[in-house]
């Protein structure tokens, strides 16, 4: 019989992973609203750079290995190599001066994600019971909202003074300080039986069971976080095009965005747990149908525009963290493959989404950008109400 583990307590454990998250949050987003100011630093255009992100996002297909590996061997391992792997990735952006460097650069950015992301929610998934879940991996994802109020905000700025390859210098710095922080903390694998070397190889086939459930959730959530990231990476581009908006209002269109996904994340924390996993992702997916229906229609003037992205990322957020906790149940022994399956698929949907996002936006407009979200989101819907069950 194994001895029992040490456990962490909450605030500890909310507190590192929020603001390990954070970190990794701004490094997955930053390109989102200054996607021009970064295409034009490095010598490209706005539809080549996304090009380059869909690689960057391609490379997290490899998750379900780190989280093979995870399951053996450890999510604080996989969390801090991936953590040092974001580091190197921004260095080598902040003093890149050719293609095949920021090429580089941004493979290594998507390893490291795709790493450290699913890892992190199953490590933070074993340490709390299912009952308060939502309102543990709610909290951790107010990072997420944090990352526009107050990181892109600032980068704006930031980069209006020192230009566009400071923030990634920073970036790195704050990487491998996290990864020290990670350190001293214990793991909380619990798994009794963990998967050999050999089976951790077979990282896409999951056992029988509820596997029909496990791959329709993860396949709703891919299919709804595709719809968000089209929107995400081409909105700095509609909103500089149309409205003429710049690197700081740019970073002030983040700080508003960043409010409603704090609503998001907050309103996860304090109703997922209460009215159900499942129904709160089908809350925020219908929500976002909504939304993305409206975009066009409401893209009259600035205000407008602004709010209607945020209210749909509001919904979209909602249903995306909601969606993390109903994942992490669906098969308890497997779930740092589960988790990073379900973050490979979802990876994979947003190298779709950096393709078609900008590529849409540039040659078809804004009704074609925010209607071919709406699509998908409606797929992500009819596949929750048949397909998924709650598995406490």
């Amino acid at each position: 019989m194994q001895p029992p583990l040490p456990t962490l307590s909450f605030r500890r454990l909310i507190g590192i992973s929020t603001a390990a998250r954070f970190l990794v949050d701004v490094s997955a987003q930053i390109f989102n609203p200054f996607l021009p100011i970064f295409a034009a630093g490095v010598g490209m255009n706005v539809v080549q750079l996304g090009q380059l992100i869909g690689l960057r996002n391609a490379m997290g297909l490899f998750a379900p290995v780190t989280g093979a590996l995870a399951d053996r061997f450890g999510y604080q391992r996989v969390i801090r190599m991936a953590l040092l792997t974001l580091a190197a990735s921004f260095l080598l952006l902040a003093f890149s001066t050719a293609p095949w460097m920021v090429v580089l650069a941004l493979a290594l950015c998507g390893l490291g994600l795709g790493a450290f992301v699913p890892n992190l929610h199953a490590f933070v998934s074993n340490q709390l019971p299912y009952h308060q879940r939502a309102r543990g991996l709610g909290m951790i994802e107010y990072a997420w909202a944090l990352t526009g109020i107050l990181g892109l905000s600032l980068i704006g700025l930031l980069i209006e003074q020192t230009g566009w390859r400071t923030p990634f210098l920073l970036l790195a710095v704050g990487m491998v300080a996290m990864n020290f922080v990670f350190a001293t903390l214990p793991d909380s694998q619990r798994q009794q039986s963990p998967p050999s070397a050999a089976q951790a190889l077979n990282t896409l086939l999951l056992p029988p069971g509820n596997r029909r459930s496990t791959y329709a959730t993860m396949l709703a959530g891919a299919l709804s976080y595709c719809a968000a990231m089209q929107i995400m990476l081409a909105y700095g581009v509609w909103l500089a095009d149309q409205y003429q908006l710049e690197a700081a209002a740019l970073g002030t269109v983040a700080f508003v965005l960043g409010w409603f996904d704090l609503a998001a994340s907050v309103s996860v924390s304090f109703f997922t747990d209460r009215i159900g996993k499942r129904r709160s992702v089908l809350i925020g997916i219908a929500g976002s149908l909504v939304g993305y229906l409206l975009m066009p229609l409401l893209n009259l003037a600035l205000l407008p525009a602004v709010a209607i992205i945020g209210v749909t990322r509001c919904f979209f957020e909602f249903g995306i963290v909601s969606h993390f906790p109903l994942l992490s149940e669906q098969m308890p022994a497997h779930r740092g493959q589960v988790m990073s399956l379900g973050a490979a698929l979802s990876l994979g949907s947003s190298t779709v989404a950096a393709f078609s996002g900008p590529w849409l936006l540039v040659n078809f407009g804004v009704a074609a950008l925010a209607w071919s979200s709406a699509a998908l989101v409606l797929l992500s819907l009819l596949t929750v109400l048949f397909l998924v069950r709650e598995t406490p």
